[in-house]
C-alpha cells in the first residue's frame, strides 16, 4: 500500500481509519528512515485536515505544525506540536470549540499533544518571552486553513529572530551549555539521550536556528547525514520499546540494532557516537563563529569613536601573529600563513596543530580543511620534525583535545595513524570508563603531560599514552594486539629500534602495575620478581609507573585513588630494588610488629578477640570527589576456624569496604604465654566517611564467632530493604587458579559482582574446603570485584594442581 493509499483511507475512515493506517505504515519494514517520517507526517496532516474541515472553521484560522512535526519528521511515538492560529476576528467561543474538535480526537488515540491557541501577535510575544517557543515557530508549517496567515507569521518570526539575534543567541548558547552539563555528551554515554545530550537532535535543531539568524552557519559536511542517523535510531527505539523515549537504555540496544539491521549493539553505539561527534564539532565551530561576529560588532562602534568618528577608510587591518613556520594567529584562531604551501610541506598539519595546542587556541575550520585537502603525505618513517611536533601536540595538556578533535573531524588523524580508525568512536562497555576508546587515549596523553617531569623520556611516555589501548580495535587481549600495533606505529613515527622496543613493552604491560598492586601479595618475592622480569629496565619501569597513573586518571574517578596510588608506588619501589640487584626480603622471616605482638599477648591472656582501629584519612586525588576514610584494623585472637567469614561479615554489617586482608599465625614464646595466635591485618574504608567504634566491632565479632549473630540473615535483610535497581543482569561469578609462581601459597582469583558481604560469602565457602587463607586482596572497579586469595593446606604447603582446580570449582559453585 502506498502512502497515498494510506492517506486516502485515513481520510475516508476518520480517527479509527487513521489509527489503522498509522499501524500499517509503521509495520512496513521496507519503508523506514526519512521516507517513513515524511509519510507519517503526511498521513497525520491528512487526518488533522479532515478534523479541521469537518469542524467548519471560520475565516482567518489555520492549523499549524511546529517543531519536529513542522519539519515533517514524525517519529513513531513523537508528540504532535500544534498551534491553532487565528486572526482575532472570530468569536472566542467558536475558536475554543474548534480547538476541542481537534485536540480531543488526538487525545482519544493516546497520542501526546503539545498545543496552543494564539493570534500572530500573541505567538510573537510568547516567542519573545520563551526561547523554546521561538525555536519551534522557526519550523512552522501550515497543515490546514489560512496559509497566508501562517506565511505572515513565519515572515514576522524570522524577522524578529534575525533582528534580535545579537541578544538571543548568547541566551541560546547559555541554555545549550547548561543542558550539556546536565545531560552529558552523547558521544561518550553508554545510555545516551538521543535528543537532549550534547551532540544530539536538540543541538542539530539549534544549528538550524543559528543558520536562520544569518549570523553564522554550521559546517555542512556530513551534518545532515548525522542528523538522519540519530533520527533513524530514535525511530527504531520507539518501535522497539513501544514508548515515546529518547534514552537509548542498555537493555534496548540489541533490539534497536536489530530494528536498524545492524550487527550488534556496539555497532549501533559506534554509529550514534560518530553522528554525535559530527554534530558536536559543528556546534563548537558555529558558536565560536557566532561569538567572533558578535565581538566584532561590539568593537566597531568603539573603534570608530577612537578614530574620531570617521567611517571611511575601509576595515581596519587584521593583525596576524606568527606562531610557527607557515602558521599564524588571526582573530583568536590559528590559520595558515599567506605563504604556507601544504602541498609542499608534509609536516605542516602537525606543526599547525602543535602551535595551536601550545597557544591554547582553536585551529580554524578553513585551515584544517585546507590541510586535509592539500597536505602532502608524510614519508614513512616520519622525519624528526614531524615526530617532535606530535610530541609537542600531545604535551600541551587540556588544549590538546579540541585541536585533536578538529584534525579528526577532517580525517587527518587516521591519515597520520591508520590504525586509529579501529578505535575511533569505539564504545567501552565497562561503566568505569568515562570515554570512548579513542578519546580515552587522548585523555591519557593529557594526563601524562603533567607527569613528564617524573620521567627521563617524556616523548616515550606521551606516545605510549596515546597508543596504550590501540589494540582494543582487534579481537583477543588488547595488550597483546596493542604491542604489535604500537611497534608498527612507533616505527612509522620514526623512533629508533631501542625506543620502539620500550614503547611496545610499555603498551604490552600497561595494566601490569595496577593489577599486580591491587590483586597480588606484594610481600611475596615471586610477585615482585615477575614484575621486574616483565619490565626489564629501570627506565621502562619509570615510564610504566607514570602511564599507570595517567591511564587510571583518564579512565574515571573509580579507577584511581590515593590508596591505589600508594600500592603501585610500593610495588614500583620493590621492583626497582630487584632491578638494581638488591635482595628480596623473605616475608617468613619478618618479625611481628610491636603492636601485633602486644595484641597477640592480650588475646592469648583473655582468650577473646582484641581489636585496634586506626583511621588514616587520605588525600583525595580530586578535591571535588573526596575519598572514604581509610582504616587499618588489627584483630588478634586464639587460632580457630571461622575467623575470616566472621570478621568479613562484621565489617560488611558496619559498611566497611575491605581493600586487603592479611592473616598470619604467630607462635608466642614461653615468656609471653606460649601459644598460637591468629593476627588479621585489614585495610578497609568507611563507605560514608564515618568509622564505627572498636568496641562495637569487637562485640559483634564475638557474637559472630559464638554463633549468636546471624550474619547471612542480617545481610539478606539489608539487601531486601534496598533492592537493586532495574538494569543489566550481572554475569555469573568466575573463579580461577592464577598462574602466580608463588612459593608461599596457591593463588585463587574470584571475579564477581560487587555486593556487601562478598568476602564473607567467600570465607564461608572456604571454611569447608580445609584450606588456610594466608591473605586476601580486594580490587573493585564499578560493579565488578576481583578478590585474590592466597591459600595453603593447613600445614602451610601449596595445594596440588588438582586440589586447586577443585577448590576453584567449589568456590564458584558456592558463589552462584
Amino acid at each position: 500500500m502506498t502512502s497515498l493509499d494510506v492517506s486516502t483511507q485515513a481520510e475516508d475512515s476518520g480517527p479509527s481509519g487513521y489509527a489503522a493506517a498509522r499501524l500499517r505504515l509503521l509495520g512496513e519494514k521496507a519503508q523506514s528512515g526519512p521516507p517513513r517520517r515524511s509519510a507519517l507526517s503526511r498521513l497525520t496532516d491528512d487526518w488533522l485536515t479532515g478534523l479541521f474541515t469537518a469542524a467548519r472553521p471560520p475565516r482567518g484560522v489555520a492549523l499549524v505544525a511546529v517543531g519536529g512535526y513542522g519539519r515533517g519528521e514524525l517519529s513513531p511515538r513523537s508528540d504532535l506540536d500544534l498551534l491553532l492560529l487565528h486572526d482575532g476576528t472570530a468569536d472566542a467561543r467558536q475558536i475554543a470549540a474548534l480547538a476541542d474538535r481537534i485536540w480531543y480526537p488526538v487525545w482519544d488515540l493516546g497520542l501526546a499533544l503539545d498545543h496552543s491557541v494564539r493570534t500572530p501577535a500573541e505567538a510573537r510575544k510568547t516567542a519573545g518571552d520563551d526561547l523554546k517557543v521561538q525555536l519551534g515557530l522557526l519550523d512552522a508549517r501550515p497543515v490546514a486553513g489560512d496559509h497566508g496567515l501562517v506565511a505572515g507569521l513565519r515572515t514576522a518570526v524570522l524577522a524578529d529572530w534575525r533582528n534580535q539575534a545579537p541578544q538571543r543567541l548568547p541566551e541560546l548558547d547559555a541554555l545549550c551549555r547548561e543542558r550539556a552539563e546536565r545531560m552529558g555528551e552523547l558521544q561518550f554515554l553508554l545510555e545516551p539521550d538521543l535528543k537532549e545530550a550534547r551532540g544530539g537532535l536538540r543541538d542539530a535543531q539549534v544549528l538550524r536556528a543559528v543558520a536562520a539568524s544569518w549570523l553564522a552557519d554550521a559546517p555542512r559536511d556530513g551534518l545532515d547525514a548525522a542528523r538522519r542517523r540519530l533520527l533513524d535510531a530514535r525511530d527504531a527505539l520507539h518501535l522497539a520499546t513501544g514508548r515515546a523515549t529518547d534514552r537509548l537504555a542498555l537493555q534496548e540496544q540489541d533490539a534497536v540494532a536489530d530494528e536498524l539491521g545492524l550487527l550488534d549493539a556496539d555497532t549501533l553505539l559506534r554509529e550514534v557516537y560518530e553522528a554525535a561527534r559530527i554534530i558536536s564539532y559543528a556546534t563548537d565551530v558555529t558558536w565560536r563563529e557566532v561569538n567572533r561576529v558578535l565581538k566584532a560588532r561590539s568593537t566597531r562602534p568603539r573603534l570608530r569613536t577612537l578614530l574620531g568618528g570617521r567611517s571611511g577608510g575601509g576595515k581596519p587591518p587584521v593583525e596576524r601573529t606568527p606562531l610557527a613556520e607557515g602558521v599564524v594567529e588571526m582573530d583568536g584562531e590559528v590559520v595558515l600563513a599567506r605563504g604556507a604551501r601544504p602541498e609542499r610541506d608534509p609536516v605542516l598539519p602537525l606543526r599547525a596543530a602543535a602551535a595551536a595546542a601550545q597557544s591554547g587556541l582553536p585551529i580554524s575550520l578553513h585551515a584544517v580543511r585546507r590541510l586535509a585537502a592539500a597536505a602532502k603525505p608524510l614519508p614513512v618513517p616520519w622525519p624528526a620534525e614531524a615526530r617532535e611536533e606530535l610530541v609537542t601536540l600531545l604535551g600541551a595538556g587540556e588544549a590538546t583535545v579540541p585541536v585533536w578533535e578538529a584534525l579528526e573531524a577532517e580525517g587527518l588523524i587516521t591519515r597520520l595513524l591508520p590504525d586509529w580508525e579501529r578505535v575511533r568512536c569505539r564504545p567501552q562497555r565497562n561503566p568505569v570508563h568515562t570515554w570512548t576508546v579513542d578519546r580515552h587515549l587522548v585523555e591519557t596523553a593529557v594526563r601524562a603531560s603533567s607527569l613528564t617531569r617524573r620521567v627521563g623520556r617524556p616523548d616515550l611516555l606521551l606516545v605510549a599514552a596515546l597508543l596504550h589501548d590501540i589494540g582494543k580495535g582487534w579481537p583477543g587481549d588488547h595488550s597483546v594486539a596493542g604491542e604489535t600495533i604500537a611497534r608498527d606505529l612507533a616505527t612509522r613515527i620514526g623512533f629508533d629500534r631501542a625506543d620502539v622496543g620500550v614503547i611496545a613493552t610499555v603498551v604490552r604491560h600497561h595494566l601490569l602495575l595496577i593489577e599486580t598492586a591491587t590483586r597480588r601479595d606484594l610481600d611475596d618475592p615471586a610477585t615482585v620478581r615477575s614484575v621486574a622480569a616483565a619490565v626489564g629496565t629501570l627506565g621502562t619501569l619509570e615510564l610504566l609507573h607514570a602511564l599507570t597513573e595517567a591511564d587510571a586518571l583518564a579512565t574515571g574517578p573509580a579507577a584511581w585513588s590515593s590508596w591505589r596510588g600508594s600500592l603501585v608506588t610500593d610495588l614500583v619501589k620493590r621492583a626497582a630494588a630487584v632491578l638494581a640487584g638488591e635482595p628480596v626480603a623473605d616475608p617468613e622471616a619478618a618479625e611481628p610488629s610491636a603492636e601485633q605482638e602486644r595484641l597477640a599477648v592480650e588475646a592469648l591472656r583473655t582468650g577473646e578477640p582484641v581489636l585496634a582501629l586506626h583511621a588514616q584519612p587520605e588525600e583525595p586525588v580530586d578535591p571535588d570527589t573526596p575519598e572514604p576514610v581509610g582504616v587499618e584494623l588489627l584483630i588478634a585472637l586464639p587460632e580457630r576456624t571461622g575467623v575470616l567469614p566472621a570478621a568479613a561479615g562484621v565489617l560488611a554489617l558496619h559498611r566497611l569496604t575491605v581493600r586487603a586482608a592479611d592473616l598470619r599465625a604467630i607462635e608466642l614464646p614461653t615468656e609471653l604465654g606460649a601459644g598460637a595466635v591468629l593476627v588479621l591485618n585489614w585495610r578497609v574504608a568507611a563507605e560514608y566517611g564515618s568509622l564505627p567504634e572498636a568496641t562495637r566491632l569487637r562485640a559483634d565479632l564475638v557474637r559472630a564467632l559464638d554463633g549468636s549473630l546471624d550474619i547471612p540473615a542480617r545481610l539478606a535483610e539489608r539487601e531486601a530493604a534496598y533492592p537493586r535497581r532495574r538494569g543489566a543482569t550481572a554475569p555469573p561469578p568466575r573463579v580461577t587458579v592464577a598462574a602466580a609462581d608463588s612459593r608461599l601459597a596457591t593463588v585463587i582469583e574470584v571475579r564477581a559482582h560487587d555486593a556487601p558481604g562478598l568476602l564473607h560469602r567467600i570465607g564461608r565457602a572456604l571454611e569447608g574446603a580445609d584450606v588456610r587463607v594466608r591473605s586476601a586482596h580486594v580490587s573493585t572497579l564499578g560493579a565488578n570485584a576481583v578478590d585474590t586469595l592466597y591459600v595453603t593446606r593447613p600445614d602451610g604447603s601449596l595445594l596440588a594442581d588438582e586440589e586447586a582446580a577443585e577448590l576453584a570449582r567449589t568456590l564458584e559453585s558456592a558463589l552462584r
